[in-house]
């Protein structure tokens, strides 16, 4: 055999080293897919046999400071579809469309549609669910949900703010603090073959939720009942366009009410209340609706400032008592106007009516706008742009709550021209916040702190284990206590003698303060339009709470602070103060008058005949809130509840919202919302029978509320599980 030729050895060993190559490019490409690109393919092949539907997590509880639940998750059931899963379209859209009361057509194009998993429709009954689940419908899954619930309605509705179809928060502590409250999402996850059909060999795994912390407030639910009533009395009394109430406690910063009024439900955050409203916004563009829900929404205590007028005259006092300009017996003189200002005249608010010769006690007393701006160009331009800012205005307070605003003060103490001094001094030409006004008013009361508004203690798991608390934080020292201390004896002689005597109340000494300020529209002072406030330190030995009343535009004719809004302050902090359990000192003759005491009896179920008659008997008054009030109407609920102690005279709220027609015939109550122990007091008390499905807050009835029945009528109840 002859040998190999030159140019066949060639050959052969260019094929070798070929295949060598070939073979090293494989074995460096096959190294590189399983090293370097492993844990991507091996993710993206997973996702190709595998389909999953997302568990979403339970969304934590917002609690008031004693443990009310003001916003929770209740039970919802979600519909989802895999469309390859599905053996009979026509059929099955058919039953869905029945069941979940749903467009056939709608139904059929989700069921059919191209896609992996699809969602069908969110949080429908627990009714609904168990009907689907008995048809047992190949490729429709019912997954657990939940759905948020604000069980008191429009209750401290700027607060808590809203959530969207999806639980993420929009507004209020729900944005706030939306990433604590979320949780983490689990999945369902089931295997499936190329074309995506389940893998019936293989079994299904369930990745659990991790459910979100739970939010504690500062809030108090009582005292905030007590500042929303106050807000919608004064609102309808004074045909005002907004009214604000904020009590805070000045020695934590803690905001114990938030009350604007109107608000909004965030059960339904796109809807107003106001019927009237709730027409005029139907045919409205998208672009102007969308206009009119964020107007809606707007906190005004956080998100708009306003001239504070008098008001203000507290931390003008305040810079002057502290920096010695001025003690409470400095002599003043108000002959109506001040004159000598260049390109300017001022007027005090009783021109026409000098206040004369004054101390700076009675300036106070007499709101005299001539004393502050003397107090002012005393203290010049360094030192009052110094405690402007001291008590923190022109700067956001970090309140824990979305969009607030920092106001408008001068840019430097070079840039306030003498006219700025001198109507700053008494509360014009400077823009602030109600929380920050309060914030720096509770520094007068509490020795010269300056707190950080606190609005939420803890964040707690599900175990009520604290995962983290917010202290009260001090911003900084503002004035001495000495300061303090004057200041508060001053101002408590505007209510016993001055301008703010309507906010007297019988055993408890309060200091306090007037403001009425033209309102500024567009840069310039609009007539007839003012914004009316006061605002109170009480008890003024040892302050526990202060209160600010903000009016604005009341058009009812009254618009003075002293008149409209002082007595508000007064009625707030009495009710304040009394569930405070703060012992009222009550003077001679305050005793002779007011310190009988009267335990406020339980009418509730009770025809208004019937409450009427023990409630004159026992020296109160009553108040309805529904307008239209027949013989046989029944009282549901009362304010303050039974068993509370009051002074003998004192109105009682009575609310009626329901009505018994005769001995056997009874109006069907409202049971949303209510729990099992709750709706269990009320059907008995009413002498009903009922059966109870679930656990939880009430979310279905029937008979449905408003419905006459008779004392033979069995009522059923379903309630929805709270989410922890």
């Amino acid at each position: 055999m002859p040998a190999p030729s030159n140019s066949s050895k060639r050959r052969l060993i260019f094929a070798l080293f070929a295949v060598l190559a070939i073979v090293f490019a494989l074995t460096i490409r096959i190294g590189y897919i399983q090293i370097v690109k492993g844990e991507e393919l091996k993710k993206g092949a997973l996702e190709q046999w595998t389909k999953g539907i997302e568990i979403k997590p339970k969304r934590g509880i917002i609690y008031d400071k004693n443990g009310k639940k003001l916003a929770v998750s209740i039970s919802s059931y979600t519909v989802w579809c895999t469309p390859v899963d599905i053996k009979e379209p026509e059929s099955t859209a058919k039953k869905v469309a029945e069941i979940l009361d749903m467009d056939e057509k709608v139904v059929f194009e989700k069921i059919t549609k191209k896609q992996s998993v699809g969602k069908i429709k969110q949080w429908i009954s627990k009714e609904e669910a168990d009907k689907l689940r008995k048809e047992k419908l190949s490729g429709i899954e019912i997954v657990d949900d939940n759905k948020r619930y604000y069980p008191y309605g429009s209750f401290a509705s700027y607060v808590l703010g809203f959530t969207d179809v999806d639980n993420n928060g929009l507004y209020g502590i729900e944005r706030t603090f939306d990433k604590y409250l979320t949780g983490t999402p689990g999945k369902w996850v089931k295997t499936t073959d190329a074309a995506g059909r389940q893998m019936p060999y293989d079994g299904e795994k369930l990745y659990e939720a991790k459910d979100g912390l739970s939010v504690v407030l500062a809030l108090d639910e009582t005292i905030q009942h007590f500042a929303e009533k106050a807000a919608l009395e004064t609102l309808v009394k004074n045909k005002a366009k907004n009214v604000s109430i904020l009590i805070m406690d000045p020695n934590t910063g803690d905001l114990l009410a938030m009350a604007s009024k109107p608000d909004y439900d965030p059960n339904n955050p796109r809807e107003p209340l106001d019927p009237k409203l709730k027409e005029q916004w139907k045919d409205l563009p998208q672009q102007e609706l969308e206009k009119k829900w964020y107007d809606m929404w707007r906190n005004f205590p956080i998100n708009d400032a306003y001239e504070p007028g008098s008001t203000f005259k507290i931390i003008t006092s305040a810079a002057g008592l502290e920096e010695n300009v001025v003690t409470p017996e400095t002599p003043f003189y108000c002959d109506g106007f001040i004159t000598d200002i260049p390109g300017a005249k001022l007027k005090c608010w009783r021109w026409y009516n000098p206040h004369g010769a004054q101390t700076f006690t009675q300036g106070v007393q007499n709101s005299c706008n001539e004393v502050f701006v003397a107090l002012g160009r005393k203290l010049g331009n360094d030192r009052m742009y110094k405690y402007i800012k001291g008590f923190g205005f022109g700067e956001t307070t970090g309140i824990d709550l979305p969009g607030e605003q920092a106001g408008i003060i001068p840019h430097s103490p070079q840039s306030m021209k003498e006219i700025n001094l001198a109507t700053i001094s008494y509360g014009q030409g400077i823009a602030v916040t109600p929380i920050q006004l309060i914030t720096a008013i509770s520094a007068v009361a509490n020795g010269g702190n300056l707190m950080k508004p606190r609005i939420v203690k803890e964040l707690i798991d599900t175990d009520g284990n604290v995962v983290h608390s917010f202290e009260p934080e001090i911003r900084r020292k503002v004035i001495s206590k000495e300061t303090s201390e004057t200041l508060l004896g001053i101002l408590e002689t505007v209510v016993s003698k001055g301008t703010g005597k309507k906010a007297y109340v019988p055993g408890y000494r309060i200091g306090g303060k007037t403001g009425t300020a033209q309102k500024v529209i567009d840069g310039k002072y609009a007539q007839g339009k003012y914004i009316t406030s006061f605002a109170a330190i009480a008890p003024v030995n040892d302050p526990k709470v202060v209160a600010l009343v903000v009016i604005d535009e009341p058009s009812n004719g009254a618009y003075y602070g002293g008149v409209i809004a002082a007595p508000v302050v007064g009625q707030v902090i009495s009710e304040t103060l009394k569930y405070m359990d703060v012992e009222p000192q009550f003077t001679e003759k305050e005793k002779e008058e007011f310190n009988k005491l009267v335990v406020v009896p339980d009418v509730r179920n009770k025809t208004i005949v019937e409450a009427g008659k023990i409630m004159n008997g026992l020296g109160f008054m009553y108040n309805t809130e529904t307008p239209e009030v027949e013989y046989n109407s029944v009282v549901i609920d009362q304010f303050p509840l039974p068993g509370t102690k009051v002074n003998k005279g004192s109105i009682i709220d009575l609310y009626l919202n329901n009505k018994r027609i005769d001995d056997s015939n009874i109006i069907m109550p409202d049971l949303t919302g209510k729990t099992r122990d709750e709706t269990i007091k009320l059907l008995d008390e009413l002498n009903l029978k009922y059966n109870f499905k679930g656990n939880g807050v009430a979310t279905n009835q029937e008979p449905v509320k408003g419905t006459e029945i008779n004392s033979d009528t069995t009522v059923e109840v379903e309630f929805s599980e709270i989410k922890e």
